[in-house]
């Protein structure tokens, strides 16, 4: 028999030793593996821990924690924290009465309480299922353990959280079917209203760079208290707090500057141990500011820190910023129904994530309700993840000269890669035109009627099939491969949907293709007056 109990300040060796027995000496938190640290969480007004004792022996079998108000103050949502039970005491549901005090501590101090539950197993997940807690959003790669691992977002409410959320978000359509399973999940009708003509907010590199410090800390707050009305983004900070508070919290800004005056800053909390950064508020005098520092954190993250995974969370009421997030590479990975409070009422926030580098999910054990979500999530992010090969191509395709970094990302996440073996058939003539093929490793040749178009050998970097999309009409003549070939393969349907929302695109791509076509009709010509002569 046990007894589950408030942690004491004695037992901190013991609950060390119950995490090196479930996780190993590697384990990524290594807070719970020194017996200072975690007597540190049992005094904390921020962590409440608890502790399942044998009562023969008085020896600590399993523990868990309470992470108080992890979001803005008088957010009223907790983290339901670390799980831990030894190995030799697991299936006498020690798992279940840990997480019963929990919810008994919380009773009628919460609105929502949120768990990141490991999939590698299946054990944590079926606690939070049987008590309530609904998986609401899938977290590729966001622990760190031995190597990194992925999460189920679950999440329960309590009292009036979802009496008091305001309804009818605008969200984007890559978000519609997260939304739409998470609020069915929570009891709630399908209210989200589907935006996809609020433009992304637009991209100015005219700035210096700097980081925020204690003598524009003023400035910045003056900034940040006339541009609070419809806040787009939410965490667990707020510049307000106090500069001294948030560098306690590990909080930094990055600052826009323009002719040495500060127009906008990025919060955020980059965590050492974990490798993550997580965004918690975007200050900015006007939109042209936005794109920039968003860009700029995502450089520092893979440049300067090597960080592996960005976390947002947005406003499912704020399209425009979930558009421009889009289109920097994150992906909606959970949906959660009245999360955050403001002014009077509580909002949807659609959790956008951004994976830097190889995707590697870590094991998965994952149970129907987990597997669900998850592969919303992954769908979206296989439609939206770079290909490796394209990413590291995107400044020698030709098709993409003159466009900006960003420009060459957004054309570039559309692209799929296929490989054809020599002499095979890419497209034929006569054939509906339905995408444009740029050439990453190998030869193609041009056959109209049968007979090969002399002098047009396309090569690695040039594109075959534009002159079908500027004439938008069927193929005129067929590709094959000479060679083994690696191409990338933009879908018409995807580039003329991104080509109307984003013109300045349109403008230098078409430029591009006319170019194209015209140094092939060239080349053919020449070809063909050396072989009449």
């Amino acid at each position: 028999m046990f007894t589950i109990r408030s942690a004491r300040e004695e037992d901190a060796a013991q609950i060390t030793d119950v995490f090196r027995s479930t996780y190993g000496e590697s384990y990524a938190y290594p807070k719970f593996l020194d017996a200072q640290g975690v007597k540190k969480m049992i005094f904390s007004d921020d962590t409440e821990m608890f502790v399942a004792e044998d009562n023969d022996t008085g020896q600590i079998l399993g523990t868990s924690s309470l992470i108080m108000e992890i979001g803005a103050f008088s957010d009223l949502v907790s983290e339901f924290g670390r799980l831990a039970v030894t190995p030799e005491a697991r299936g006498q549901g020690i798992g279940t009465r840990l997480m019963e005090k929990r919810l008994d501590a919380v009773r009628g101090r919460l609105h929502a309480g949120i768990s990141e539950t490991r999939v590698a197993h299946p054990y944590s997940v079926q606690i939070g299922l049987s008590h309530g807690f609904a998986p609401l959003g899938f977290l590729p790669m966001k622990l760190k353990m031995d190597t990194r691992e992925s999460a189920a977002l679950m999440v329960r409410y309590f009292g009036n959280a979802l009496k008091l959320r305001r309804n009818n978000p605008r969200i984007i359509p890559e978000a519609y079917a997260l939304a739409c399973h998470s609020l069915r999940a929570c009891g709630l009708p399908c209210d989200t209203i589907v935006d996809d003509d609020s433009p992304p907010y637009p991209y100015d590199d005219e700035f210096e760079l700097d980081e925020l410090t204690l003598d524009v800390y003023a400035n910045l707050l003056r900034i940040e208290r006339g541009r609070v009305r419809n806040r787009e983004i939410f965490g667990p900070a707020r510049l307000h707090y106090g500069f001294v508070k948030l560098q306690a919290r590990h909080s930094t800004y990055l600052l826009a500057r323009s002719r040495g005056v500060t127009v906008g800053a990025i919060g955020f909390m980059r965590d050492p141990v974990e490798h993550i950064v997580r965004v918690f508020e975007l200050i900015s005098l006007d939109d042209q500011v936005i794109r920039f520092l968003l860009s700029q954190l995502l450089r520092k993250c893979r440049e300067d820190w090597e960080v592996p995974y960005v976390e947002i969370d947005v406003s499912a009421h704020s399209p425009r910023m979930q558009r421009t997030l889009l289109e920097l590479g994150f992906i909606p990975a959970a949906y959660v129904p009245a999360l955050t409070f403001h002014h009077v009422e509580r909002l949807d926030i659609l959790k956008m994530i951004r994976i830097l580098g190889p995707l590697e999910l870590g094991p998965l054990d994952l149970l129907p309700e987990v597997e669900k979500v998850a592969d919303l999530v992954l769908d979206v992010l296989s439609t939206r993840t770079i290909a490796p090969v394209v990413e590291d191509a995107m400044d020698r395709i030709r098709l993409f000269r003159e466009l900006s970094d960003e420009q060459r990302r957004r054309l570039a996440v559309l692209c799929h890669v296929e490989t054809f073996e020599a002499g095979s058939l890419l497209f034929a003539e006569n054939d509906p035109s339905d995408a444009i093929f740029i050439l990453l490793d190998g030869e193609a040749e041009v056959i109209i009627d049968g007979t090969r178009l002399p002098g047009v050998q396309v090569t690695a970097y040039e594109c075959l099939g534009e002159m079908s999309l500027l004439s938008a009409s069927a193929h005129s003549a067929s590709a094959h491969a000479a060679t083994p070939v690696e191409a990338a393969v933009l879908p018409y349907d995807e580039l003329k949907h991104l080509l109307r929302r984003r013109p300045d695109i349109g403008v230098v791509l078409y430029h591009n293709l006319a170019q194209e076509l015209a140094g092939k009709l060239k080349r053919s010509d020449k070809a063909l007056l050396q072989y009449t002569s």
